[in-house]
C-alpha cells in the first residue's frame, strides 16, 4: 500500500466521517480542529467527488441545499488500513529515535 501523508485530502475527509456524517463546510471546519489543515473547496469537493466514485462514502437523502455524506463500509474499512498503516510507521520512527509516545 502507497505511503500516505498525513494532510492527504482523502484520509481527513473519511477520519472526519468516521465521526458521523457530515456536509462539505462541516468537514472542513472539522478536518481544521483536529488536524490543523485548511482544505480549499476545490479540494474538498475534489477529493468527495473522487471518494464518492471509489465507493468509499455516499451521500445522504436530504431536503435541505447542503448534501450530507457518510462513510460506507468500504470506506470504514479503508480508512481502518490507512490507520494501521500509520501507525506502524510512527511506531517505527518513534522507536528508532527513542521516542516514547504516551
Amino acid at each position: 500500500m502507497a505511503l500516505r501523508r498525513t494532510n492527504d485530502p482523502a484520509l481527513l475527509i473519511l477520519t472526519s466521517l468516521a465521526g458521523g456524517p457530515k456536509h462539505g463546510h462541516a468537514l472542513a471546519k472539522d478536518i481544521e480542529t483536529f488536524a490543523g489543515v485548511a482544505l480549499g473547496p476545490g479540494t474538498l469537493y475534489g477529493a468527495i467527488t473522487r471518494l464518492e466514485e471509489q465507493g468509499l462514502i455516499e451521500p445522504l437523502d436530504d431536503d435541505s441545499r447542503r448534501r450530507p455524506y457518510r462513510l460506507t463500509a468500504s470506506g470504514s474499512a479503508f480508512l481502518a488500513g490507512a490507520v494501521a498503516d500509520l501507525r506502524r510507521i510512527v511506531d517505527a520512527g518513534s522507536a528508532r529515535l527513542n521516542v516514547g509516545l504516551a
